[in-house]
C-alpha cells in the first residue's frame, strides 16, 4: 500500500481510528471510501468498541465526505438515529 492510499490520508482519521478500522478489514483509503460510513460505524460498534460516541461517528462520516467532524456531529447523529431507532448515545 502506498502512503497516498493510507487511511491516515483521510480527514479525521488518526492512529486510534486507523487501528480500529483495520480490525474490521479496512486497510486502505480505497477500502474505506467504497463503504457506507454509517455501516462502518455500526460494524465498529458491534465488533470492536460498543462505547463509540457520536463524535467518532462524525469523524467517520467526515472522513468519507472530506469534512471536519465537529461540523457534522449533530447531523450525522440524527441520520444514524434514523437508521437505528432507539439508539442511546454515550458521552463523547
Amino acid at each position: 500500500m502506498s502512503s497516498t492510499d493510507s487511511l491516515r490520508q483521510l480527514s479525521n482519521i488518526g492512529a486510534v481510528t486507523e487501528k480500529k478500522l483495520k480490525r474490521i478489514g479496512i486497510f486502505s483509503k480505497e477500502d474505506f471510501l467504497i463503504q457506507d460510513p454509517y455501516e462502518v460505524f455500526e460494524e465498529l460498534r458491534q465488533k470492536v468498541d460498543p462505547t463509540l460516541c457520536r463524535c467518532v461517528l462524525a469523524s467517520i462520516v467526515g472522513a468519507k465526505r472530506g469534512l471536519p467532524w465537529h461540523q457534522i456531529t449533530k447531523a450525522s447523529a440524527r441520520e444514524y438515529e434514523k437508521r437505528h431507532p432507539g439508539h442511546i448515545w454515550g458521552k463523547c
